[in-house]
């Protein structure tokens, strides 16, 4: 969910009050936009600077990480995956039921649905106890009941709340926010793309899911399939080196300094649930008491290095050459392959440049597998017409591609049962030689390469890689079609699994002819440097 422009140039178009209302709603935001002027951020910003506790050895979650690391591998860090939505989730509770002096937590989204506001309270909750809460959200998707939520959090004692990278306009739906921002389109088209939870600086959670229902198997309408990983030890102090740069950034503002709301006019509403539409079958036992023991008994030892963009890539592009990129290290790891590359990316767009490298892995001989989003499936339906813009030279140069199904019967291998909900890819994973794992942030396009902040963890370990490469290649094979090559290698044909055989679509499954116009049309107006 990152593609907040040429989304916003979609929704015109599918919002569910209609073609009249839509139209009303532009042109009452053009109207305000000429009656208000150029709407501009405050200047006299005060942002006190801190950084991560260190003096934290004597924690539960400290001591519990030292005991759990063998005396020979206390300078490799410990791993694991969290393919599960329910113990993501659980993840992330206890750890914040846990911590005794520290949460610095940084998301892209934190919605204002069931598992947000409870999110929200297992951090009051932590503050109450005297654990300092540092919360920081990028701004793209922060309507007026976030905002009365987030307020609400900043005025507890122990809690600060920024916002990254704020849009000038305050208390306004996404589409009106972004045309009425168009002044300061360069800058507010960058955000901070970053997930990151860190517990007592001894524990962290990193991956691609943001806090909201459709993460964690609880949407009603859909669910991601997405991947988070579990880290302690050294490459902990790392990632919150790179929470305070965030922190600190001119680019956060304190909530206070923007909100168009009163600090106390949310509080009632963050102890007010939200239904939760689809919730996982609840635990036999209360997994939030539990999970850091098991977690902890259960870590893979490895060296790690972190890929994390810098939070000026968030402002206008410098003249001066900018910084390598989160993606330049991708890239440079996916070229030191010398057998395979496995890649998950929910939107894939290679460019000409990802192109020219997957050929000249091709031609060394090294196999490459891409898996994504169907069109039926994905959020974004314009970076999908990015991505089928290179969908047949890719498979014309040797490349396995296959695409989510949006719907399963039974078990589907994606842990969850999605019932009558789709299901859209979220993880971005890739695997090389069954050596090198990242998960992370980072989606392969354009976005992520020039425009978003992203964060990943790249990790030097056989046994992760391969846990990883089984679940793309063997355990979620059964939900994805995978595309092939017919008449005489010109067109795209999709293999949907049916028992020992397989359904043959000729044109994108599930998908009628009228949307795939409409997508056809909307293409003529986006840019693909803004997918």
């Amino acid at each position: 969910m990152s593609h907040a422009w040429a989304s916003a140039i979609g929704r015109l178009g599918t919002a569910r009050a209609g073609a009249a209302g839509r139209l009303a709603a532009v042109v009452a935001a053009l109207a305000l936009a000429a009656l208000t002027g150029c709407a501009t951020l405050p200047g006299d910003v005060v942002r006190a600077p801190s950084s991560a506790m260190t003096d934290v050895a004597s924690t539960d979650l400290a001591r519990l990480a030292t005991a759990a690391t063998p005396d020979d591998k206390r300078h490799l860090s410990g791993f694991q995956l969290l393919p599960d939505p329910a113990q993501a989730l659980d993840a992330r509770v206890a750890l914040a039921r846990r911590a005794q002096k520290s949460l610095d937590v940084q998301y892209y989204l934190i919605a204002a649905d069931g598992t947000g506001r409870a999110f929200l309270r297992e951090l009051r909750d932590a503050a109450a106890r005297g654990v300092r809460v540092r919360v920081l959200v990028d701004d793209l998707h922060i309507d007026e009941q976030d905002e009365l939520l987030l307020a609400a959090l900043a005025a507890q004692r122990n809690v600060e709340v920024r916002m990254f990278n704020p849009l000038p306009v305050r208390g306004a739906a996404l589409a009106a926010r972004l045309l009425l921002s168009l002044h300061e389109f360069e800058r507010v088209n960058r955000r901070m793309h970053n997930k990151l939870f860190i517990a007592d600086n001894a524990w962290a959670v990193t991956g691609g899911r943001n806090i909201a229902d459709e993460y964690f198997m609880r949407g009603d309408a859909a669910n991601f399939v997405d991947m988070d990983l579990v880290s302690t030890g050294p490459v902990v102090r790392e990632l919150s080196d790179v929470f305070d740069r965030f922190w600190n950034s001119e680019a956060s503002y304190p909530v206070a300094s923007i909100a168009a709301v009163a600090p106390d006019s949310g509080a009632s509403r963050l102890d007010a649930p939200a239904p939760v539409a689809h919730a996982p079958a609840a635990p036999g036992r209360d997994a939030t008491t539990w999970w850091p023991d098991a977690a902890a008994s259960q870590l893979t030892f490895a060296a790690a290095s972190v890929y994390a963009d810098s939070p000026a890539k968030a402002r206008p592009a410098p003249a001066r050459p900018a910084p390598a990129t989160a993606m330049d290290s991708t890239l440079q790891l996916f070229r030191s392959a010398r057998s395979e590359v496995l890649i998950a990316s929910p939107y894939f767009i290679p460019g000409p440049r990802g192109i020219a490298l997957m050929r000249e892995a091709v031609d060394n001989g090294i196999r490459i597998a891409v898996t994504t989003n169907s069109l039926a499936a994905t959020d974004e339906p314009l970076a999908y017409w990015g991505y089928m813009r290179y969908r047949l030279e890719m498979l014309k140069m040797g490349v396995s591609v296959s695409e989510l199904r949006p719907t399963h019967q039974g078990k589907s291998g994606l842990f969850g049962d999605f019932r009558s909900s789709l299901s859209r890819l979220h993880a971005k994973l890739g695997v090389i030689d069954r050596r090198w794992l990242l998960v992370g942030s980072m989606n392969m396009d354009s976005r992520s390469s020039r425009t978003n902040t992203e964060l990943g963890l790249v990790i030097d370990s056989a046994e992760l890689a391969s846990q990883v490469a089984e679940l793309l290649q063997q355990r979620w094979r059964p939900s994805h079609y995978q595309l092939q090559l017919a008449g005489a290698g010109e067109q795209v044909v999709w293999l949907e699994p049916d028992g020992d055989a397989a359904q043959r679509h000729d044109t994108e499954p599930q998908v009628t002819w009228l949307a795939r116009m409409r997508l056809a049309l909307l293409s003529m107006f986006v840019s693909e440097d803004l997918l």
